[in-house]
């Protein structure tokens, strides 16, 4: 290929996901983010629970939750954030205000638990030799972690991290950096500095193998955005997922999840594409005296179509989550998937 701006998106995303597989740097990130789970004494959890105030707003037409400022930033931020609340889950239980403990480079750091594509040359149209592309993605990923965090402080009091100075007042300890809540470190003088939430109403349960397969390296930020509303939704109304699919349209997609119609459309087309979620089976007609689907339907959706006779008529797309997709290796998965896209 001539030039990397001639490239189609699924032949940019191809040709990016073949090299996280070159030189096995996305087998080695994997096997990292598996070291991290089963830590001795660790509690090895089969779900990761997130609060639902990482990706709902607090009210209708308000600001914007985290996760949407997120989706559209360059790097590594949203993944970082992820991988961190990982991390943290997986040590042995603690009442305490988690604590990093892992420093940005080195054995087991931060680097080693992110897998980037970053030795392309735009220039030579084509990736660097080795010996230089492996010193090119070491100092690349320590940058993309530093650059993360930066973007998660820089937040607001939706601030996700608090990077202290160091002792000389200038210089940011970024190995000493704090975690906050999913919502943010709030308006308050004392941050709300993050702990594991507890089940319940509002925690989004993510399977363990999104991290452990790779699905969290491979899918882009808008997908995971998508993805993890499907599942929030599908918590919040689980007769619903099961029995006829969840579904997001209209306004409340736009003033309670911040998701752009393009945005939310493309991340399902991808995770339909990938087997993380399928199309919801017709629903069937509610029996007699039992509730019908349209009470929960209006609820996430305004954009109805009422008929003279008063009528209410509507097709969206319903979906349920596919949690055995996540078994499979997200590399191969995608990597097949846009083949044949192709």
């Amino acid at each position: 290929m001539s030039d990397r701006n001639d490239e189609s998106p699924s032949a940019r995303r191809v040709r990016r996901l073949r090299e996280l597989g070159r030189g096995n740097q996305l087998e080695r990130v994997n096997t990292a983010v598996r070291q991290v789970w089963e830590q001795p004494g660790g509690l090895r959890p089969s779900r990761i629970r997130l609060r639902s105030g990482f990706l709902l707003a607090a009210e209708a037409g308000g600001r914007a939750a985290p996760m949407s400022r997120l989706i559209a930033s360059r790097g590594v931020a949203l993944r970082f954030y992820l991988l961190a609340v990982f991390d943290a889950q997986c040590r042995p239980p603690s009442g305490e205000p988690w604590r990093n403990i892992r420093p940005v480079t080195g054995q087991m750091g931060w680097e080693d638990l992110i897998a980037i594509d970053a030795a392309y040359s735009r220039p030579a149209s084509g990736y660097q030799l080795p010996t230089r592309q492996n010193r090119t993605l070491s100092s690349s990923r320590i940058r993309q972690v530093k650059a993360a965090l930066q973007k998660l402080e820089q937040l607001g009091d939706q601030a996700l991290v608090e990077i202290p100075r160091k002792g000389n007042g200038t210089d940011r300890n970024y190995d000493g950096f704090l975690l906050m809540k999913e919502s943010g470190q709030g308006e308050l003088p004392t941050p709300n500095y993050y702990t594991a939430p507890d089940p319940g109403l509002g925690v989004i349960h993510i399977p363990s193998q999104f991290f452990l397969n790779g699905w969290v390296q491979v899918l882009y930020p808008s997908e995971i955005a998508t993805w993890l509303t499907l599942r929030f939704l599908g918590s919040r109304f689980p007769r619903s997922h099961n029995e006829s699919g969840v579904f997001l349209y209209g306004q409340p997609r736009e003033t309670v999840f911040h998701l752009l119609r393009d945005t939310y459309e493309d991340g399902c087309r991808s995770l339909l594409e990938f087997r993380l979620i399928r199309r919801a089976p017709p629903m069937r007609p509610a029996a007699e005296g039992e509730p019908g689907p349209i009470d929960w339907a209006r609820l996430f959706m305004t954009s109805e179509k009422v008929d003279e006779n008063g009528k209410i008529w509507y097709k969206p797309n319903r979906y349920q989550l596919t949690d055995w997709g996540l078994n499979s290796s997200a590399y191969a998965v995608t990597m097949t998937s846009l083949h044949a896209r192709r």
